[in-house]
């Protein structure tokens, strides 16, 4: 499962993250992890929540970023919620269509029983039709 939330820069999607990431790890009785571009909000997640800094490790497009998140999942199999903030820069793909990656994301937490909780700074009107039924939570 996909789920988005959505909005212009500096709304509050990553609060958002932040919270519904606390929250889900104190009742999710697999692995919780939480992509994001820097270790900066080290000490406003649980403990039990491991933060994977994506910026120390080449990704550069949306192949690059699927493998990334597939050694992920084949690393922990018990991995139940995947977060990423600021998802359009963690995968190489602001300003291009996000549908292809977000249906490959699909896909695997599918197969590996995994939601994936992403945030994108884009206004609900701009993501591509196919994709709005992900949405949320729009800021």
């Amino acid at each position: 499962m996909v789920q988005l939330i959505v909005g212009r820069r500096g709304k509050g999607k990553t609060k958002q993250l932040l919270d519904r990431a606390n929250s889900i790890v104190k009742e999710a009785n697999g692995s919780v992890v939480f992509l994001d571009k820097s270790v900066q909000y080290m000490y406003e997640l649980n403990n039990r929540i491991r933060l994977i800094n994506v910026n120390e490790f080449p990704i550069e497009n949306e192949d690059s970023f699927i493998g990334f998140v597939s050694g992920i999942i084949s690393q922990d199999h018990d991995l139940e919620y995947v977060f990423l903030d600021s998802f359009l820069k963690l995968s190489g793909l602001d300003g291009a269509d996000i549908s292809g990656c977000i249906k490959k994301l699909k896909l695997l937490g599918e197969r590996y029983k995994i939601t994936f909780v992403l945030s994108v700074s884009l206004d609900a009107e701009e993501l591509p039709d196919e994709i709005k039924e992900n949405v949320i939570i729009t800021l």
